[in-house]
């Protein structure tokens, strides 16, 4: 198992919850949606028995987070209800907690985090970035006393966001705003050990402001640890011409992961295809490669 129990000895770490993740490689984050309506893997994993079986595979397979989301949030996505999502939700939250693993709840309402908190996560993943102060306030509970953060960026909403996005210059704005709501947290006592920035590729960007924020991820460090979530998405489709469904883009998905984790420091690759993600990175790093942006 990659994630390690607190007691990690002073190396780099990212705090996250109950645990503390050595940094001496770039951690592998699984997607776990219980959602009927995901882009690549709706309605997999509805079903908590399901889910858990899901999840004790990529434990197998060395996943270092699992991030758990009940609400799609893909282009065009209808949102559930806050009674829906927490339904969906709470009894597969219950049962991860027998894999000694850490946990990341995906999801941007307060009051579904804050029934979550109370069941052991780990990390919040809000892909509206922390913009919600009933969100912020969350992070003085004491159930969130060691929690890490992910603040992401998004454009619009998912049912629009892919309208035409448009930004005078987007890696400015996006990194812009990311350093502005870190700020926020950091002065509310979040310490930058616990939080990561996601740049949101695919939330309101088309595959140019996708690859420019790719190829400057590496600015954002200092700012706190990186997370980088291309897999399966649109814009591994445009890169190589294929049409064919998300599930078959593992090639181009496994290339991006790579890039941003050892070309550009990500801290944390968020994926769907665990297994082949962690094969990757070990043959890369056998072949004496590093990630060239230290944390």
């Amino acid at each position: 198992m990659f994630a390690e129990k607190s007691q990690v000895p002073d190396l780099a770490f990212f705090l996250c919850g109950r645990y503390r993740l050595a940094l001496d490689r770039p951690l592998v984050m699984g997607v776990l949606n219980i959602t009927p309506d995901s882009f690549s893997d709706g309605g997999q994993h509805i079903s908590p028995s399901a889910a858990l079986d899901a999840a004790q595979l990529m434990k197998e397979q060395g996943v270092d987070i699992l991030d758990v989301g009940a609400e799609s949030t893909r282009p065009g996505a209808s949102p559930v209800s806050e009674s829906e999502e927490l339904r969906r939700l709470l009894p597969v939250l219950e049962r991860l907690q027998i894999l000694g693993l850490p946990i990341s709840l995906d999801s941007r309402r307060a009051q579904v985090v804050r029934q979550a908190l109370d069941l052991g996560i780990d990390l919040i993943n809000d892909v509206t970035g922390f913009r919600d102060p009933a969100m912020q306030a969350l992070l003085q509970l004491p159930q969130a006393k060691h929690c890490g953060v992910c603040i992401m960026h998004m454009k619009g909403e998912p049912q629009t966001m892919q309208a035409n996005p448009h930004y005078d210059d987007v890696v400015a704005e996006v990194f812009g705003f990311l350093n502005q709501q870190a700020a926020q947290l950091k002065a509310q006592g979040i310490g930058s050990e616990r939080i990561l920035l996601d740049p949101g590729f695919g939330f309101g960007k088309t595959l140019h402001h996708n690859l420019a924020l790719l190829q400057a991820l590496a600015e954002l460090k200092g700012h706190g640890h990186l997370l980088a979530g291309l897999s399966r998405k649109r814009m591994i489709g445009e890169l190589t011409g294929h049409k064919g469904p998300p599930t078959e883009r593992l090639g181009g998905s496994l290339a991006a992961a790579l890039y941003a984790a050892f070309h550009q420091g990500a801290t944390v690759v968020r994926v769907h295809d665990v297994q082949a993600t962690v094969q990757a990175f070990k043959v890369w790093a056998a072949l004496g490669m590093r990630p060239s942006a230290e944390s």
